[in-house]
């Protein structure tokens, strides 16, 4: 598979309870100390396209782990979807993002960072405004149900926007900034004109985006590079 290893596994996410959460682990072949990034599916739970996203991480030399907050359920209508997300737990879902985080730090010596679509994003957020032991993070289309908590941002956060996306209005993502502003979090939010929501999701052509979702991309991988490096 291009010098990247793919498995399912389990890790920690609850060490008094001795709790477990599977994941999608994708090894790049440089191994090493390596850095790693927790990568946050979208609504639809941990679906091919988030495991291929995983994979591309990989290839670019990150460690990358996929959570699989819905464990084991996914969906392929909005509804259903929808009806996934309002039964997630969302603290236990940061939970676990963060046990994700300490996971890959036991597996390398590399920074960790973590990276989120639509409600991956969301949780991006609320997961670096809480004590995860994350170093950067990539946040696409996602806005935390609170945005004030947002002064609580410990590590370098990178939002990125479309300009059509009709569920986070521009003020929100206006707003976002100020508050990252005011607190000092080192900072960058990009809305790309005339791209929806969901616009870098290569697996739902009639959203998908080229010219956005490649921009995007390589902001991306310039964020991880300049903080995770």
């Amino acid at each position: 598979m291009n010098g990247i290893s793919t498995a399912m596994i389990d890790f920690p996410s609850n060490g008094e309870n001795a709790q477990r959460t599977p994941g999608y682990l994708a090894r790049p072949a440089s191994g090493g100390d390596a850095p790693a990034l927790v990568v946050i599916q979208e609504w639809w739970g941990l679906v091919p396209h988030i495991k291929e996203v995983a994979e591309r991480f990989a290839r670019q030399g990150y460690l990358a782990l996929a959570p699989d907050l819905y464990h084991g359920k996914t969906a392929g209508e909005p509804d259903e979807a929808r009806k996934l997300l309002m039964e997630l737990d969302r603290l236990r879902a940061v939970q676990e993002i963060s046990a994700a985080a300490d996971y890959l730090h036991s597996l390398t010596s590399g920074r960790v960072g973590v990276v989120g679509w639509c409600m991956g994003g969301s949780l991006v957020m609320a997961t670096a405004a809480s004590p995860a032991r994350i170093d950067a993070a990539v946040a696409f289309y996602g806005v935390p149900r609170d945005l004030e908590t947002l002064s609580q941002v410990h590590c370098p956060l990178l939002g990125l926007f479309g300009e059509l996306d009709q569920s986070i209005p521009a003020a929100s993502i206006q707003r976002l900034g100020e508050i990252l502003e005011e607190a000092g979090v080192t900072h960058e939010i990009h809305v790309y004109p005339g791209a929806p929501h969901a616009f870098f999701n290569d697996s739902r052509p009639h959203i998908y985006k080229e010219d956005a979702a490649q921009d995007a991309w390589r902001r991306t991988l310039d964020w991880f590079g300049k903080y995770l490096a």
